[in-house]
Order: structure tokens, then sequence, then C-alpha cells
């Protein structure tokens, strides 16, 4: 788009349709925008813009709809984070704060998530192969039988058997338990098991048990598939007017394993305000043609990553549909027992969550025996609804919650999780 004013017109285009789902004509735009030109130039606008592929009309006496690049042009070149309200951020505070576990934690952060939105929301739990290491616990459990306890940065507490016999002393599983622990702490699975595997060569005595842990981490690595996903607002969509769009996206809800790949590699592959957007093809999904998918990752962030304040204004030029968003995130209020009610009332029921300009996101690398290399999230959260979706709504609410569950997962790492 070589013209500036053109762009405009998308942009006012796409944020009138947001709003109203109706068709916008030339008239109603300039009425509502002041874009200096008359009614007519700007349907020469709208003309071309349709030409290139922005816009479509869908019957000839009727307005202008953007299409899925009008769409992706738009959040592309949303340029400023706007958080959600100080009332917003303390109702999800004070909602997810009532959580007695990760899994309660995760749960309602999936409902909260879906209200404040109201399309469908999806959390994933920690992935095992993601976690690092936080603790290791060597448990005699018989005389040829040992119970090998981890405890991860992402809440999570891995058990598996390890049979051996003969077993060694008490002793023996003492100090290699002291000495896993130590070269362990901050590593992945799989880099737990290669750094124990070299610590056979100085403890000969030892190899059995220390080849024996080398499996045991391996195995915990793989578990792939023992990550959750959380689901809320699927009902939303039934009482939306274009349900027959809609209607795959419900075989989509089915196919957990590919919203898993899908939303997982979006939310590794985000912009400098940690959230992805894929737009209807980009989620290379037949089921989601005409959705589209809002993620974030949560957990750990690389080490040398401080997240932008959120006033300041994003890039100009899209490198990727992943972006924050210049508009005020949705209210939600509901009088059911135990929902959340996210109200603008300065009474909103008080809870505390700092969205400070500048954040440092948790980085579990370092420790004594860490890798020393930066850390993807370790699960993500997202929403996912129709592509003329309130994105700049969407990915504040996305980014929000995000940010409380990394938050949150690092008070379980401190014992102050149930």
């Amino acid at each position: 788009m070589a013209q500036p004013r053109r762009m405009v017109v998308l942009r006012a285009i796409v944020e009138d349709y947001i709003r109203s789902q109706e068709p916008i004509g030339s008239a109603a735009l300039t009425k509502k925008h002041d874009l200096g030109v008359s009614s007519a130039t700007i349907r020469n606008d709208m003309a071309s813009l349709e030409e290139e592929g922005y816009l479509i009309q869908p019957h000839t006496s009727s307005g202008r709809i953007p299409t899925e690049k009008g769409y992706q042009y738009f959040v592309d070149r949303l340029s400023t984070v706007v958080p959600l309200s100080d009332a917003q951020r303390r109702g999800i505070a004070a909602f997810l704060s009532g959580s007695v576990s990760l899994q309660d934690t995760l749960q309602r952060a999936a409902r909260l998530l879906s209200h404040i939105t109201g399309q469908v929301a999806v959390v994933a739990s920690p992935s095992p192969a993601k976690a690092r290491v936080l603790r290791v616990q060597i448990v005699p459990v018989s005389s040829t039988l040992l119970l090998i306890v981890v405890i991860t940065d992402a809440g999570n507490v891995a058990q598996h058997t390890l049979a051996l016999s003969p077993q060694p002393t008490d002793i023996t599983l003492a100090d290699v338990g002291s000495v896993v622990n130590g070269a362990c702490l901050g590593l992945t699975f799989a880099q737990a098991a290669e750094r124990v595997r070299s610590l056979k060569s100085s403890r000969r005595e030892s190899v059995a048990l220390l080849e024996g842990l080398a499996q045991v981490f391996e195995a915990m690595g793989d578990n792939e598939r023992s990550s959750e996903l959380y689901m809320a607002g699927a009902s939303h969509l039934a009482h939306r007017r274009d349900i027959a769009d809609m209607a795959p996206l419900f075989d989509a809800l089915e196919e957990q394993i590919v919203l898993m790949k899908l939303m997982s590699a979006l939310s590794e592959d985000t912009d400098a305000y940690g959230v992805g957007v894929a737009i209807g093809s980009e989620t290379h999904t037949p089921e989601l043609l005409h959705a589209s998918v809002v993620t974030s990752g949560y957990g750990n962030s690389p080490a040398s990553r401080t997240e932008p304040a959120e006033s300041d204004a994003g890039h100009e030029d899209g490198g990727g549909s992943a972006l924050g968003g210049a508009a005020h995130a949705n209210t939600a209020q509901t009088g059911m027992a135990g929902e959340p009610r996210i109200t603008d009332d300065a009474d909103a029921e008080p809870g505390k969550m700092d969205d400070d300009d500048s954040v440092a996101m948790p980085s579990l690398d370092g420790g004594s025996g860490g890798s020393g290399e930066s850390s993807g999230p370790v699960a993500f959260v997202g929403s996912i609804g129709p592509t003329h979706m309130d994105y700049a709504a969407t990915i504040a609410a996305v980014r929000a919650v995000a940010r409380y569950l990394t938050r949150a997962i690092s008070s379980y790492d401190d014992g102050d999780g149930n």
C-alpha cells in the first residue's frame, strides 16, 4: 500500500467492522472518522483496497469487509501495547489468587480469559520436556527398588521408579544425590541425563546408579504427552451470528494434539511483547480457516529479556502477526457464583497484580550446575475466536494472564503453592 491515507482507511474499516460486524460503507466511515477527504475519495480508496485484496464487497449494494490479508495488515501494525485497566488487573489477581493448586490455577485462568474475551480460552499445563530441574530426591522403597522424585521449575513433581540390584548403601545414595543436585540444577531433563552420564568416569563405584538416573531423566523428558489442555468458553461460539463459519472450530477443539502443536509453536515465535497471532490460513489448520489464534508463553523466558514498556510504540512494519494492541480490553461481568466479575468500577475486589512498565521475566538458568542457556516458555495460554475478533483487547488479555501465570509458577517454585 503506497498511500498512507489508504492505510488509515483500511485501519478504520477493520476497527469499525470488528465493532459492528456489518459491512462498512464510505458514508458511515466519513461520519465516524476524521479522514480529511470526501466520501467519494474514500470510495475510490476502498475500491483500490479491494483490488489489492485487503477488502471484499459481500453484496453489490453493501459496503466492504476486511479479508484475511486485511486483518493481517491491521494486526502487524498495531503500534502500542495498552494494558488492562487497574480494575481488570485487580480482578484477575483476586480471582486467580484463590487457587489451591497449580491445576486449579490453570483451570481458573482458562475460565477467566474466556470471560474477558468472550472467546475460547486454552491453557496448557507445563511441558515436562521444557521444565528444568530444581531438586532431585532418591528414596529407597524396597531392597531392590528406588523412587526418583524430581521437582521442576514448572511446579511439577515427577516420579519414576528405578530397579537396582544390589542397591547402593544409604551413604552412597546420599552422596550421589548431593552431587546430582549440584550438577543438574537449572538443566532440562535431557541436559540432566547428559550431565549425569558425564559423572560416571569419576564415580566408578556408582556407575549403575548414575546410568539408571540418566535413563530416568530421559524418560521424564520424553513424557511430552503428560501436558494437559484446560479449555473454557466453547459455548460462546454457539451464540454467534457467524455460527456456520465457526462450526469447524468445534472439530478443531477436539483435536487437542493439533491445537497443542499449533499454539506451542506460536507461543515460541512471538514479537517483543511475547504474543503471537495466527489468522485464518496462517494456522495451517483447515478447521481454523475462519478463526484467529492469539497466544503467549508463560513460565521461563530468555534470561536477557526485559519486556518493553506497555506504552511504548511498537514497530510500524509487521514482521509477523504478533503485536500488542492499542485499544482497551473488553470487560466481562457475571453474576454466577465462583466466576470472575471484572469491571471498571474503582471498588472492584482488591488484589494485586503489578503490570510495571518494564518487567524482567523470571530466568531459571544459572544455579551451580545451570546450563547458562536461555530457556523458552514452559507452556502457553491463548484465545481462539473469529477472524473479526477484537485483536487489541484479546492480545492485552492473553498477555496479562500469561504474565500472572509466570508469577504463579514462580510462587510454587518458592514453596508457596500447595
